[in-house]
């Protein structure tokens, strides 16, 4: 028993003890998906409403897109594979091993656990929890406490969809987390910080249990001399402030030419404008930072630089801690010291770097940690290749912003502090699948002969290992 807290330990054995009982085989699968999908689309009124509470105010539109058409559109894929995925897979065993025959059979592993975090609490919550329902898992939500009512609508659309012995939920603060993740998982799903992902990681070594970590870092914009500025700024703008830029994939800082550094400013600037008026109209579009610490961690972004001499644009003005609004921010060329530059902003601040050449360029990105995504902007297949091979991210999308994240045939992950491991589609199938190797042998097989004494057969096995 989980000695922290033996109520999270009890549950797990419950769901353990249900999953070796009875496995869900393809139909109870595809079932519980055709359910959750059901109920899902029942309650997306109440969703939208539990996460503008949570945020104080979140745009429903962006509810709709990021929570619940990624949602949507991954159940819908599971479903439409499902059947594939499910199936042994053939594999060679090369011609010395003739004739014997070898597959690979995916297999459920047993009780995933999934922390999940408050930026998007719904999508991120449901996109795994689909993978492992796939893969034949029981299920261990801990949702974040930082969203507590859509924590609970989540509990309450699981309740209605799962039996208690399949899928279940943990509510709680940070001392819930630490316990849940050091609990006997036989895959363990973390979406965050950095920092927390480490105590993850440390808090679920002791039992062994396979880690998938998906974190963040700071994601580059990198927009080459012949991509058209305005379109950049455009599609830059639509990544980095989507959910008032509370995204792990957004667009952390832009690169841009030192010649067009301006235009580039200028354009983002008429871009917001546009989106959001002279002023931000009311609490239509614009989304709320979701508490009153990391309104503060941003604001001090913010002076940090203004000390140090950065030139801060501000087109609609510095917001309103009382309700934590805090507008779009630009900040030209911040040194490498200040904190935006040292940290994961996640948040509606934007640096604006400027470069002399791609390979600058390059070396700017390779300075720091990996990140979870990079977004090179070019026209010139040669430079989008030197951009990405010159670096090494997560993901990246080209051309644009956070897409690859909504592709359910990519693999989402990330690299070194960016993460480990990667889920959505297929992928996240066999993340919580142990792809079991399988070899069968003949009733008469060559290696039969391969036995002492080896000098009756030395010129055979020299000529096999040649």
């Amino acid at each position: 028993m989980n000695a922290l807290n033996p109520d999270l330990a009890a549950t797990h054995a419950r769901l353990l003890a249900a999953w070796r009982a009875r496995k869900p085989d393809l139909a109870q699968r595809r079932a519980d998906l055709h359910r959750l999908r059901d109920e899902f689309r029942a309650r997306q009124s109440t969703m939208d409403t539990a996460i503008r509470a949570d945020f104080g105010h979140r745009s429903t539109h962006e509810n709709l897109i990021a929570e619940t058409l990624i949602v949507l559109a991954e159940i819908d894929h599971a479903l439409a594979h499902l059947r594939r995925w499910t199936r042994t897979r053939s594999a060679k065993v090369g011609w010395r091993l003739w004739p014997a025959r070898a597959r690979v059979r995916p297999m459920p592993v047993g009780v995933v656990g999934i922390i999940s975090p408050w930026n998007y609490p719904v999508n991120l919550a449901l996109v795994p929890l689909v993978s492992a329902i796939a893969a034949g898992n029981h299920v261990y939500l801990k949702p974040s406490e930082h969203t507590p009512r859509t924590s609970e609508w989540l509990r309450d659309l699981l309740a209605a969809v799962f039996p208690d012995d399949r899928v279940a939920v943990a509510l709680g603060g940070a001392d819930v987390g630490a316990a849940f993740a050091s609990l006997p998982f036989d895959h363990l799903l973390f979406t965050g910080s950095t920092a927390v992902g480490r105590k993850v990681m440390a808090a679920a070594a002791p039992n062994l249990t396979p880690v998938t970590l998906e974190l963040g870092g700071k994601a580059p914009a990198i927009v080459a001399p012949d991509f058209d500025v305005a379109l950049a700024a455009a599609r830059i703008t639509t990544g980095k402030w989507f959910n008032a830029g509370q995204t792990c994939i957004g667009v952390d800082y832009a690169l841009v030419d030192r010649a067009r550094r301006d235009a580039f400013v200028d354009a983002v600037t008429a871009q917001l404008r546009e989106r959001y008026g002279e002023q931000l109209r009311g609490d239509a579009d614009y989304t709320r930072i979701i508490n009153d610490a990391q309104f503060a961690r941003l604001r001090g972004y913010i002076d940090e630089a203004r000390a140090a001499g950065a030139k801060v644009i501000a087109p609609f003005g510095e917001g309103d801690a009382a309700t934590r609004l805090l507008p779009p921010t630009l900040i030209l060329d911040p040194p490498s010291s200040l904190r935006v530059m040292q940290d994961e902003i996640f948040g509606p601040i934007l640096p604006v770097l400027t470069y002399d050449s791609i390979d600058d360029a390059i070396a700017r990105v390779a300075a720091l940690e990996r990140p979870l995504a990079m977004y090179p902007f070019s026209t010139l297949r040669a430079t989008i290749e030197r951009l990405v091979d010159g670096t090494l991210a997560g993901g990246v999308t080209v051309n644009d912003t956070l897409l690859h994240f909504g592709a359910q045939g990519l693999p989402f992950g990330g690299i070194g502090p960016s993460g480990m491991g990667a889920i959505h589609g297929q992928a996240g199938f066999d993340t919580f699948s142990k792809l079991l190797p399988v070899f069968q042998q003949r009733r008469f097989a060559v290696t039969d002969l391969l036995k002492p004494p080896y000098a009756k057969l030395d010129r055979v096995i020299r000529w096999l290992a040649r």
